[in-house]
């Protein structure tokens, strides 16, 4: 897939490439429940880990490696370790939100044709690493990029993609068999699906609602919300928010 960069945003051609940019980010979902059995394709799966390999990365380190998980006897160990982690993590909650807990399906590990554990190698571009001197964990954030980026490239795809969290990373460690410097930042779960849902999961089941973005926008020092000099902009925010939420 090859695209020019210097397509003007201002031109019908740009203009194509912005709103299908947006509705992609939109979009996007977790995905725990709808995955179809059908594989992924090699060319597509060669696109979508393109897609995260060009993503940013600090001191241009591309700290990330993937590892596919397809082999189902794999997949069980880690659905155990999710179990088991799972049920300890419903025990941190109120009684009351811990029936609700209970009843979120929270990953499809076994349903998914393929899973994909995302690592970072911290040593990859050695001790010293431009830009992050100062800031040791850039490494990491750097390999969230390239989540983010194969995430929004599988809707592109029509591809559902579930993170599951709930681990012990021991567990994932020792299953995976990950050397110790090689650390586990997002264990996915990929496939086509039957549908994507309209709202996320937990939105939808009342876990949570999405925080008015007008709320979290500051001017030059914490907690100051510039007042008349940021109306127009809070006025845009929550706007362009309502208009997220209504994207088809």
């Amino acid at each position: 897939m090859k695209i020019d960069p210097s397509t003007p945003p201002n031109t019908d051609e740009g203009a194509t490439i912005r709103a299908a940019i947006y509705r992609t980010i939109f979009s996007r979902r977790d995905v725990r429940g709808q995955f179809l059995p059908d594989p992924l394709p090699d060319d597509v799966l060669a696109r979508l880990l393109t897609a995260a390999h060009f993503a940013p990365s600090v001191g241009f380190m591309q700290p990330w490696s993937f590892l596919l998980v397809r082999d189902p006897a794999v997949k069980r160990q880690v659905h155990d370790a999710f179990l088991q982690a799972n049920a300890e993590a419903a025990l941190l909650f109120e009684e009351q939100r811990q029936d609700l807990y209970r009843r979120l399906k929270l990953e499809g590990i076994l349903e998914a044709p393929l899973n994909l554990c995302v690592t970072c190698d911290r040593d990859r571009a050695g001790p010293v690493v431009l830009g992050r001197t100062h800031s040791k964990a850039m490494d990491l954030y750097s390999t969230v990029c390239a989540v983010q980026n194969l995430w929004l490239a599988a809707r592109a795809e029509g591809v559902g993609v579930g993170w599951v969290s709930i681990f012990h990373k021991a567990a994932l460690r020792e299953i995976l068999g990950l050397p110790l410097r090689i650390i586990p930042v997002a264990y996915l779960c990929l496939g086509y699906v039957s549908h994507f849902r309209d709202r996320p999961d937990l939105e939808a089941a009342g876990w949570r609602e999405r925080l008015p973005l007008e709320q979290l926008v500051y001017l030059d020092h914490w907690g100051e919300t510039g007042g008349e000099a940021t109306a127009d902009l809070r006025d845009q925010l929550r706007q362009e928010q309502q208009n997220a939420t209504q994207q088809p």
